[in-house]
């Protein structure tokens, strides 16, 4: 299963190349050959691949039958969706390489959903699918309609996200595993909050009542995005989880009391208002949100006889409703409009289009001989002995007959006093997907018993069987066919009232949901912003006396709940003399801190107290750390010299008292101090630093703190890297607020013929000439030392941190000695560009340990015989390195840019209109 994720991770990403080479027919091949793989059944039914076994976190999948319905319906109509799009869209369309990225990821992402084994894991991908499904709803960002409908699609679903998070955490906490499978075989007693907090992710994703507002809006989407997510997909991932959890919590309080209810109501409402709605898309959202309820009901339920039933409509649904909203595709594009009261005769110009949309029409109505017939006869049949929801579910399904017939008449019909609609030829690949679909509905119907008995293994696993359900053809003349025909007759007569019914609607419609939402949404940003504006005053000092108070606080609550502190380490003065000189030196830093009253003053005795802790680290014994706290440190003096640039140069005087200052220093010092010590008495368990050397032989490095970044504790290293590159992007980005253009521009000090030796953009008066010599001619040597110090990190002090610090210093030393257009020749790759394949380097390494069948920054190593250079130890630790190193060399880059060139522009600029 991992291999197939990357095929579409990787698919993904190179889309953009892959549709300007082909087209987005070519994105077809990652699903169709997932699906292909599902069907013959050449995956393991289950496996796993540890990732963070300390938190319960593995790579765990399993194909059992509903994982299997669900992962053909994932991958087989998303390959088909993919080919329909190749032709949907212009062949030159702009946005084409992405949408192809989007969806062939959200593929991905489905695929991963529906088969995983681990509750964290699930929700993972359920999170990727609700970014994925935000970038595809708004396809076209220009249009305020696309915005909204996603901005809305993402507020929704994340709230429903968070708080299924949280109850997968209480369910796992009560189970004593995340894994689902063992969770369904031992079902705990999971609890109110753990109930509810999951079944508001399910509805929330699923779109039923009270949150279905989002639906409807989303067909602001491209059509082949509402076939696949609103149809097939995305939808279908709040009624895949409770079908998957209703085996462990269908009897537990308030499972079915919550989604059974909602279902119905669901079920009604949206089947009410799909009567009134005169956009083919918007009505056939609907009518998806009113089968939705319908399928809540079956998997709320909470037994085998409805959870079968439920499957049946699971399999028919997707295939009738995704060739509905291909069909809904081709009209539009073929008559330039799917407002049904302005098409009339389309019928005529596109009868095999009008044929395929009437089968699957039937199927969505459940009349036979088509699979929406079998699953909609075991439905009502499992709900016999609940004679109230038997009627809600009959009412629904009168609704779901009016509701396809107006669609069908709205579409292909002569409407009298409408002239006929002119259409162009339909091409193949969009007609292709939209036939197959609804052929499929009547195919697959006769085998409605092999089916039924493929299913009796996940029916299995529900401790409640429920009413004696199957899925059948034909079951003669029944309760439920008679109900069927109610519901059929009830459907007829609604449409051929279709105007008071639809006036009868719009005089009963209260309000409008979307309405609530925003104003609710308006009302919380104007709280936000009213609270955002009490706490924060724009005031930094103000920020940080407020965050040493609550260190101070956390110290008293600690002393006055607990008692005095019993301080049992042995304190000792010093180890080595020079110790206590560093000590002294940074002591005396931290006083004339205290008397400073210029901010260059400020920085440079603070970055005294810097180089002192690396003089500490370099007397303990740890020359890794002092190397990298001195190289940091002498970037954190340049970046200070560079911002303070824009502050006064003049003494500065505090608003609050010096005592009250020093008062509080010395406050959090003792806490802070305190706290250390009391941490280290604290320690029962034996200090892992004695095995910190066998393992880093055994991760092939003969430098332990290397071993540290790079193996150990690489899941630090990559999300501190991850972390770096984004507050970097977020202060630069602060910088260049008013600019569209990012790119560095010449100053007006260069002259017209550019220098051959140096590019300086520094006006003569303020020019060093052995300056920018000297930077110019060790700017290459120091270029190399860094790239030695990225080499020998896995055996001796260095690493690719503190190699790409080097390498940002030689650029920094260029940038100061010439300016801005010195640094664009130092560094002609953009920032951004740097720190992306950075991360993306840091990242594709960690994950090569899958490809090779092991866990995830599991670092792989060997060793050769090279000629010439003899004997080498080859790891991959060594690339992740390199990733480390990009990703710095991108960062200083990107902060010398934006606070170096940038405010140089800036500078230059204010110039430039005091002398105008």
């Amino acid at each position: 299963m991992e291999s197939l994720l990357i095929l579409h991770a990787v698919a993904a990403v190179c889309a953009p190349w892959l549709v300007r080479r082909a087209s987005l027919a070519v994105l077809a091949l990652p699903p169709a050959a997932a699906f292909a793989v599902t069907v013959l059944g050449l995956l393991p039914g289950r496996w796993s691949t540890a990732w963070a076994p300390a938190i319960n976190l593995e790579l765990a999948f399993r194909l059992d039958a509903l994982a299997v319905l669900m992962a053909c319906l994932v991958t087989g109509v998303g390959a088909l969706v993919m080919v329909y799009s190749s032709r949907y869209f212009a062949r030159d369309g702009e946005g084409n390489g992405r949408y192809g990225g989007f969806m062939t990821a959200f593929a991905g992402s489905m695929l991963g959903l529906v088969t995983a084994d681990n509750l964290l894991l699930l929700y993972v991908f359920w999170e990727l699918t609700t970014v994925f499904s935000y970038l595809l709803i708004g396809y076209d960002p220009e249009s305020r309609l696309s915005r909204q409908a996603a901005m809305k699609a993402l507020m929704v679903t994340t709230f429903g996200g968070l708080a299924m998070l949280a109850g997968f955490v209480l369910l796992g906490q009560a189970a004593g595993t995340y894994r689902i499978s063992e969770i369904v075989a031992h079902p705990p007693r999971a609890g109110l909050a753990a109930v509810v907090l999951i079944l508001a992710g399910a509805l929330t994703k699923s779109a039923v009542v009270p949150f279905s507002t989002w639906l409807p809006a989303a067909m602001a989407a491209p059509t082949p995005v509402s076939a696949y997510l609103h149809a097939a997909a995305m939808v279908k991932a709040g009624v895949y989880l409770l079908a998957r959890l209703g085996p462990a919590l269908g009897d537990q309080v308030p499972w079915r009391e919550l989604a059974v209810p909602l279902g119905v109501v669901t079920m009604l409402l949206a089947g009410w208002r799909a009567l009134r709605e005169t956009d083919l898309k918007r009505l056939l959202a609907y009518g998806t949100v009113a089968q939705l309820g319908l399928l809540t009901v079956l998997f709320g339920s909470g037994n085998g006889g409805a959870a079968l039933a439920g499957a049946g409509m699971l399999l028919g649904h997707a295939l009738f409703k995704a060739a509905l909203f291909l069909v809904v595709g081709i009209v539009d594009h073929a008559a330039g409009t799917r407002d049904l009261r302005a098409l009339s005769g389309t019928g005529r110009s596109m009868p095999w289009v009008c044929g395929v949309a009437v089968l699957a029409g039937a199927s969505m109505m459940g009349l036979p001989p088509l699979a929406g017939f079998a699953g909609k006869e075991a439905a009502l049949e499992a709900l016999l002995g609940r004679p109230l929801v038997l009627a809600g579910v009959v009412a629904g399904s009168a609704f779901t007959a009016a509701y396809t017939l107006r669609f069908l008449w709205g579409a292909f019909w002569d409407k009298p006093g409408v002239a006929a609609r002119e259409t162009h030829r339909v091409p193949a690949a969009m007609f292709g997907p939209a036939a197959l679909l609804s052929v499929l509905g009547l195919a697959l119907a006769p085998f409605a018993p092999w089916y039924d008995h493929a299913m009796s293994g996940y029916i299995g696993t529900f401790r409640e069987a429920g009413p004696a359900t199957h899925l059948v053809l034909w079951g003669g003349l029944t309760l439920p066919l008679l109900l069927s025909a109610v519901s059929m007759v009830a459907g007829v007569a609604l449409f051929l009232a279709r105007e008071p019914v639809a006036r009868a609607g719009a005089a009963l419609h209260l309000f409008d949901s979307s309405q609530v939402f925003w104003t609710l949404v308006r009302r919380l940003d104007r709280f936000a912003l009213q609270l955002t504006g009490f706490v924060q005053r724009g005031s930094v000092p103000d920020y940080l006396i407020l965050t040493l108070l609550a260190a101070i606080g956390v110290g008293v609550f600690s002393v006055v709940t607990g008692g005095p502190p019993r301080l049992d380490v042995p304190v000792v003065a010093w180890q080595r003399p020079e110790q206590a000189v560093v000590a002294v030196l940074m002591i005396a830093a931290a006083a004339l801190a205290l008397l400073a009253r210029a901010y260059i003053l400020l920085a440079l005795v603070i970055g005294v107290t810097g180089y002192g802790t690396a003089l500490l680290f370099l007397a303990h014994g740890s020359p890794d750390l002092a190397l990298t706290q001195f190289l940091a440190e002498t970037v954190a003096l340049v970046v200070f010299a560079l911002v303070l640039r824009r502050l006064p140069i003049g003494p500065v005087r505090g608003r609050l008292p010096f005592w009250f200052r020093l008062g509080l220093g010395l406050a959090v010092a003792a806490v802070v101090t305190g706290a250390a010590v009391l941490a280290m008495g604290a320690r029962t368990a034996r200090p892992v630093g004695a095995l910190m050397g066998p393992a880093a032989e055994q991760a092939g490095a003969r430098n332990i703190v290397s071993a540290l970044i790079l193996d150990i504790r690489a899941w630090d290293t990559l999300g501190e890297s991850t972390v770096l590159v984004v507050l970097t992007l977020g202060v630069t980005s602060l910088v260049f607020l008013r600019r569209t253009s990012y790119h560095i521009e010449p100053s007006p000090h260069v002259a017209a013929r550019p220098s051959r030796w140096l590019a300086a953009t520094l006006p003569r008066g303020k020019r060093a000439l052995a300056f920018e010599v000297v930077a110019r001619l060790t700017f290459h040597t120091v270029l190399v030392l860094s790239v030695f110090l990225l080499f020998i990190g896995h055996s001796a002090v260095g690493g690719g941190f503190a190699g790409g610090i080097v390498a940002g210093m030689a650029i920094t030393v260029r940038y100061l000695a010439g300016g801005r257009n010195e640094l664009a020749a130092a560094v002609p790759v953009h920032a951004g560009v740097l720190m992306g394949a950075g991360l993306t380097l840091s990242t594709g390494t960690a994950l090569v340990g899958l490809l090779f069948g092991r866990a995830a920054l599991d670092m792989l190593a060997t060793d050769a015989s090279v000629p010439v250079l003899g004997h080498v130890h080859v790891s991959t630790g060594l690339l992740f390195d390199l990733g480390v190193y990009v990703s710095v060399v991108g960062m200083v880059q990107d902060i010398l840019r934006g606070l170096g060139g940038e405010l140089d522009h800036q500078i230059d600029a204010e110039e430039s209109g005091e002398a105008a």
